[in-house]
C-alpha cells in the first residue's frame, strides 16, 4: 500500500494485468454475487433523476424491481447498492443479442439520453474504494469469474489502473490519476 494524497491505494492495481474480456464471462459481474453495486451518497439522487429517461432500456423485472423496491437500496452493510431482481441480477441489467450483460443505465448515456454513465463504482470495476473518516482505500477486488479478464489483461500487457483509467480520473481527477501514473512507473521500475 502507499499513499496518496488522502487515499490509501494498493500496489495490486499497479501489479496486476486486467481487461474485462466479455465474450468469456458475458458481464458476469452484473449477474452474479450477492449485493447489488455500490451506490456513493451524491448518486442516489441521479438515479432517481435519470430514473425515467432509462427505463425505457430497461427489462421488465429491472423496472417492476426499481418500482416496487426504489432505484437504490440500503444493502446488508449499511452503504447504498442498487437494487437485486430476485436477490441475482442488477435491476440495471440488460442483455444484448450475445446474451452478454450490459448496464442500462450505460446504454442510456450512450445514446446520449443522460449525461450520468453510471455509478462510479461499476465504471471502476476492478478496483474498490471504501471510505474511511480519514482516508479512501483503493483495492483491487479479485473474483474468479474475472479470471479472464486477468488473462486478457496480461496478454495485452494493461495494468487494472490503466484499465481504469476513465473511471480514476472521474473518482479522483487527473492531478491524482497523473500522480499515480508517476507512482507506478517508479514502483514497476524497482
Amino acid at each position: 500500500m502507499f499513499q496518496l494524497g488522502k487515499t490509501i491505494v494498493s500496489e495490486e492495481i499497479i501489479e496486476n494485468d486486467f481487461v474485462c474480456n466479455l465474450n468469456a464471462c458475458k458481464g458476469a459481474c452484473c449477474i452474479d454475487g450477492d449485493a447489488g453495486a455500490p451506490v456513493e451518497d451524491g448518486e442516489t439522487e441521479i438515479l432517481v433523476d435519470v430514473y425515467d429517461k432509462v427505463k425505457p432500456f430497461l427489462r421488465p423485472e429491472g423496472i417492476k424491481t426499481i418500482e416496487e423496491e426504489g432505484a437504490f437500496v440500503k444493502g446488508e452493510d449499511g452503504e447504498w447498492e442498487t437494487p437485486l431482481i430476485n436477490g441475482s441480477e442488477c435491476a440495471y441489467v440488460i442483455f444484448d443479442e450475445k446474451n452478454t450483460s450490459k448496464c442500462g443505465i450505460e446504454e442510456a448515456y450512450n445514446q446520449g439520453k443522460i449525461n450520468w454513465k453510471k455509478p462510479v463504482s461499476c465504471h471502476l470495476y476492478p478496483v474498490r474504494i471504501k471510505e474511511y473518516r480519514e482516508l479512501t482505500a483503493v483495492n483491487y477486488h479479485k473474483w474468479h469469474i474475472c479470471d479472464p479478464a486477468c488473462a486478457l489483461g496480461e496478454e495485452l500487457k494493461v495494468p487494472i489502473y490503466k484499465f481504469v483509467k476513465d473511471a480514476l480520473v472521474r473518482k479522483f481527477g487527473q492531478a491524482w490519476y497523473d500522480e499515480l501514473e508517476q507512482i507506478a512507473k517508479e514502483h514497476l521500475t524497482r
